[in-house]
């Protein structure tokens, strides 16, 4: 039998609006989204860290493409010719230098390519009428955080580890800011670049990240038979990865504002873009591999 459109169609009449961001409703509307991406995301970026180096640089190597063709998208270029194309080039390239430990012929190609980019770009075309460097900034801004996350995952004995305190720490930062700006509402922290974030969700992430981060390195510590870290050492760089996380959420926020867009793209329901999802990480993994390389090679970032 033949059911007729008017009983089984949608309900006649305007959609209900969504809840008002400043009740509970409202306030956490996006997290099913957020936890659904996140369960998607999280699995396999461990899943690589615990493989080893080679899985991880074709991890890298997949997110650098993204990273540099939402870049030059919030640019108003295109990766498949020049300008825009520079950015992506640049960072893969040296990202293979890096994936064999040539470290200063790396970050020389990133320099390079981000001269390239800048000189050839019209700044015209550029979205907001934004100068030409925005283009150029895309190659350091991407390519060190590559280089430095291969770096740290390169090490025979401490990469696996590194990359998971770094990664456990970030998103410690980012979940307990949510979840703290979103339960206690209250004081903006900088309305002009992000009118969502509030001081209870700053001091949020950060109790989050040293608390994450502590626990982290106890549990890898005790796993690895290696001698405890000491609480005031860990705690300290638990708490500077967890601010430089933060730190990089607001640039990328004051980004987005330069360019009058809400995201850097839509490739992550719930998320936005991938340099939406990194942020964090991109600002705070540089950090962590000049720490390494100060510390030198097979040591914890905590030790």
């Amino acid at each position: 039998m033949r059911v007729s459109a008017d009983v089984t169609g949608p309900p006649v009449g305007p959609a209900p609006p969504p809840p008002p961001a400043n009740t509970a409703a409202g306030r956490w509307r996006d997290l099913r989204k957020r936890i659904l991406s996140a369960a998607l995301m999280a699995p396999a970026a461990l899943l690589c860290v615990w493989l080893g180096a080679e899985a991880w640089t074709a991890l890298m190597a997949a997110a650098a493409a993204l990273l540099a063709w939402e870049w030059v998208r919030l640019c108003g270029f295109s990766t498949r010719r020049l300008p825009g194309s520079a950015v992506p080039v640049a960072v893969l390239a040296a990202g293979a230098f890096a994936v064999e430990a040539q470290w200063l012929p790396a970050v020389a190609l990133l320099c390079a390519g981000a001269l390239v980019a800048g000189a050839m770009a019209e700044p015209p075309r550029f979205r907001g009428g934004l100068p030409g460097t925005w283009l150029a900034f895309g190659v350091l801004y991407i390519g060190l955080a590559c280089v430095a996350l291969i770096h740290l995952r390169g090490d025979a004995t401490a990469g696996r580890v590194n990359v998971l305190f770094l990664f456990l720490t970030v998103w410690a930062s980012d979940i307990g800011a949510y979840a703290a700006g979103r339960w206690l509402g209250g004081p903006k922290l900088a309305p002009s670049v992000s009118p969502s974030k509030t001081w209870a969700g700053a001091a949020g992430g950060l109790l989050s990240a040293v608390a994450v981060g502590g626990a982290a390195a106890y549990v890898m510590a005790s796993a690895a038979g290696t001698p405890a870290p000491t609480v005031g050492r860990v705690l300290l760089v638990a708490g500077a990865i967890g601010l430089l996380a933060q730190v990089g959420d607001f640039f990328e926020s004051w980004i987005k504002r330069r360019f009058q867009v809400k995201d850097s793209s839509s490739l992550i329901p719930g998320h936005g873009g991938l340099l939406d999802r990194l942020d964090g990480v991109l600002a705070a993994a540089p950090a962590a591999a000049a720490l390494g390389v100060l510390l030198g090679p097979g040591e914890a970032l905590w030790r």
